[in-house]
């Protein structure tokens, strides 16, 4: 199932499209990670999950939360203990569907809605994934179930007749998921719209390779790095990486601009601007990094350097080798006797 990056749109320094999304995934069989695994985002920030090791688990931010609210943590307890059963048994008639073996495969369910906070409109998904592949999704629009994969049609018969299913899912994505989305937002707006800037730098494997303009230390994960040409953003020649999780919580990412066709002269064109949507941050502008020698940071060395580092260790190698023969030679000299062999 492919996950897409919500694009937020801005009111001055405030979002204006908020999102509610529950990933779900079983796993039957696996042995280094949990069976089922359930998490909760608002605005792609974990706000808790449950997993079928250790139960439920709150991340502190929304601990004044579920404490107000302590039904809402039942609810996703119990729910989640539901879907684990459920989707384990899933598993199993879909091995049979898709004549599989008993091997490790994966069901994932996706759901949730985004509101927009200006303008009222609601989008509202529940979506399932098999073994990385989309098999069947909620189509809010017209209320039926729709799938692409063959072995699905029998499910989205049976859901589709299924009238009372239908309007569950309807009122959940229309009406309850917007509410609790509102909630959760309330108690959470503080830190939800305030970031933490990265530092960002230049780096640079040798002379010929791409330059990587590098973030890490920011948060929340809604940010965005590009490269721009005399102010305008450009796509050919760069190559943008995922935004990858440090060890405190914080974000990383990178993106990449090849120069092997940039003359040198044309360098003071290029910056590297990055940027985290939807939030109050410490200064009101992006970090904007211009591309200049001087500043990146490469662990290159001149292959003359090398050389020289090569041809100094080889003098040495020959400098030790003839010290020791030489005093093997004088130790063999001072001990021989004349007429008598040494052993």
């Amino acid at each position: 199932m492919k996950l897409f990056l919500l694009l937020l749109c801005f009111r001055g320094l405030f979002a204006v499209k908020h999102s509610l999304k529950y990933f779900l995934t079983e796993t039957p069989g696996a042995q280094s990670i949990p069976e089922f695994v359930g998490v909760g985002f608002i605005d792609d920030i974990q706000f808790g999950g449950w997993n079928s090791r250790r139960g439920e688990e709150v991340k502190k931010d929304w601990i004044k939360f579920f404490e107000d609210y302590p039904q809402h943590l039942q609810q996703y307890s119990l729910e989640c203990s539901a879907s684990h059963h459920y989707f384990k048994a899933t598993v199993e008639t879909l091995n049979q569907r898709f004549n599989q073996t008993k091997d490790v495969h994966i069901l994932q369910r996706m759901s949730g809605c985004e509101w927009d906070d200006e303008t009222g409109e609601i989008i509202g998904y529940n979506q399932y994934g098999y073994d990385g592949e989309d098999f069947i999704a909620f189509d809010l629009h017209t209320v039926t179930w729709i799938t692409p994969k063959p072995q699905a049609v029998t499910t989205k018969l049976r859901w589709n007749m299924d009238h009372a299913r239908l309007e569950r899912n309807k009122n959940f994505l229309s009406h309850l998921c917007p509410e609790f989305l509102k909630r959760h937002l309330h108690y959470g707006r503080s830190f939800l719209e305030t970031a933490v800037l990265p530092s960002v730098s230049l780096l640079q494997k040798t002379p010929s390779s791409p330059v990587s303009c590098h973030a890490t230390g920011f948060y929340p994960q809604r940010a965005m790095m590009f490269w721009r040409k005399d102010g305008e953003e450009i796509h050919e020649g760069v190559d943008p990486g995922e935004i990858l999780v440090n060890n405190d919580g914080t974000f990383q990412m990178s993106v990449d601009l090849k120069l092997s066709s940039v003359r040198s002269e044309d360098w003071k064109r290029y910056d590297c601007v990055f940027q985290i949507s939807g939030v109050k941050t410490r200064r009101d502008e992006d970090i904007v990094t211009k591309l200049d020698k001087g500043v990146i940071r490469t662990n290159w060395k001149k292959p003359t350097d090398i050389l020289t580092f090569i041809s100094a260790a080889l003098v040495v190698l020959v400098f030790t080798i003839i010290a020791a023969v030489t005093f093997v030679i004088y130790k063999r000299k001072k001990v021989s006797v004349p007429g008598v062999s040494n052993l």
